[in-house]
């Protein structure tokens, strides 16, 4: 019975998922097709834009199995995808915790112990808001402090914090402290090393910057707007950080969508960054879903919980 209320559970939670992924996509095209602005479409760098946010994904699914291994998991890069693509459809669910719980419970029906697939997921989240604070304090600050002068403070703050995290996660007694006041049973495995750690910081850095590259060919596989890839690469960085950050706006829904137009206002003008906006909203929508459902539908690999 426990086994079959597990999976009504799942299904239920992945037609809610879905559904809601799809409103957005429905939601956001009929914006796209509204939007007063001239649409020149060019399938080939369309189709290489998605190419290059799959690239991402994987690039993230190994850090994150990288994550797990040397904190003492075991994952097959296969069972990795799964969990990753799968639990990421939680963005979609107002708040802010469903992706990271989903990735947990996910692991542990796999074999990996739930506070090596909590403290991996947390860690990997943390290391990538302080990959992105760097990615903008670079390269998108300078769009926003017009408006808001703290706004590069603000990101070296984050960063310094996120330091700070990471230390605290990388270092074993910590760890344990901090799950056994969480009433988790932690185990005797040491976390990740440094050298994990600073391949997961710098394969963040490249994923922040692979999304920026492939939004600036999804400007130019939609529009004629002349849209540098530093300026892509910030604003997306910028706009997808302050979105996750809202804690309330699943998806960062509509705050992601409002610092991407302030961004790039000035430099494309209104249309055509209200345009690219609502295009990249659709795109990542779409990546998302088509790199979850494969997963979703094939046969699962056979349990071995953690105990």
């Amino acid at each position: 019975m426990r086994r079959s209320a597990w999976r009504i559970a799942q299904v239920v939670l992945g037609i809610l998922v879905v559904a809601l992924a799809a409103r957005q996509v429905l939601a956001n095209w009929h914006a796209v097709r509204s939007t007063p602005f001239t649409w020149r479409v060019q399938p080939l760098l369309l189709v290489l834009s998605v190419l290059v946010v799959w690239a991402m994904y994987a690039l993230l699914v190994a850090t994150w199995r990288l994550l797990v291994e040397r904190w003492g998991g075991r994952l097959t890069m296969r069972e990795a995808a799964s969990i990753w693509t799968v639990s990421s459809l939680g963005k979609y669910v107002p708040g802010k915790v469903w992706a990271i719980a989903g990735m947990a419970v996910l692991a542990r029906r796999v074999g990996v112990p739930p506070w090596i697939a909590t403290g991996a997921a947390v860690l990997n989240q943390v290391l990538a808001i302080g990959a992105g604070a760097v990615v903008v304090a670079i390269t998108g600050t300078s769009l926003l402090e017009g408006r808001f002068p703290w706004i590069r403070t603000a990101m070296w703050i984050v960063l310094g914090l996120v330091v700070v995290g990471v230390l605290v996660l990388s270092s074993t007694d910590m760890v344990r402290r901090v799950l056994t006041a969480a009433g988790v049973e932690a185990g005797d495995t040491a976390g990740p090393p440094l050298g994990a750690l600073l391949t997961a910081a710098v394969a963040n850095v490249m994923a922040w910057s692979g999304y920026g590259v492939a939004l600036w060919l999804l400007a130019r596989g939609l529009t004629e707007v002349p849209l540098p890839l530093g300026l892509a690469i910030g604003a997306f960085a910028a706009s997808y950080l302050i979105g996750f950050l809202a804690l309330i706006a699943p998806a960062g829904l509509g705050v992601r969508e409002g610092v991407f137009i302030l961004m790039l206002d000035h430099a494309v003008g209104t249309p055509a960054a209200v345009a690219l906006a609502v295009a990249s909203r659709l795109l990542l929508t779409v990546t998302e879903l088509g790199a979850a459902v494969p997963f979703l539908l094939s046969p699962r690999e056979r349990s071995r919980v953690a105990p």
